[in-house]
């Protein structure tokens, strides 16, 4: 079971003594902050299947031309693809992310900060809905 740690009191000259503000262990820090865009990118990539970031074979996208199908275009943000693509395996995969993919999202500009604030959210998602689940 975790648990906070205890405030430690330190006096202050001519000042009430106030405790220091306890850090909660196992949380992303405050500077790990992903805007609406992205985090809507985020929501987004729970729909999107693991076809969506694989690379098409020629004989997979004959076979496509040749039925019909079509396959979604990638987001024309190089950033925000690579968030879907880790979003993706995130939510399909968990943590096992693989380090291909991660060392694209960290090229992009993102942190494992970043990384450890998506997987902990999705992470909440999934446990609200086992929760809202009938048994």
């Amino acid at each position: 079971m975790a648990s906070l740690p205890i405030p430690v009191m330190q006096p202050q000259p001519g000042s009430l003594a106030r405790p220091a503000s306890p850090a909660i262990v196992g949380t992303a820090p405050t500077s790990a902050r992903l805007s609406a865009l992205e985090w809507s990118i985020v929501a987004m990539a729970e729909r999107d299947g693991l076809a969506s970031i694989r690379e098409e074979s020629r004989y997979t996208r004959a076979l496509r031309n040749f039925f019909g199908f079509k396959r979604p275009n990638g987001l024309a943000n190089e950033r925000l693809e690579v968030l879907r693509r880790v979003a993706v395996l995130a939510w399909h995969h968990g943590w096992n992310v693989p380090n291909s993919e991660l060392a694209a999202f960290f090229e992009a500009g993102f942190t494992s900060d970043h990384h450890e604030l998506i997987q902990n959210s999705l992470g909440q998602v999934r446990i609200a809905r086992a929760k809202r689940r009938p048994r």
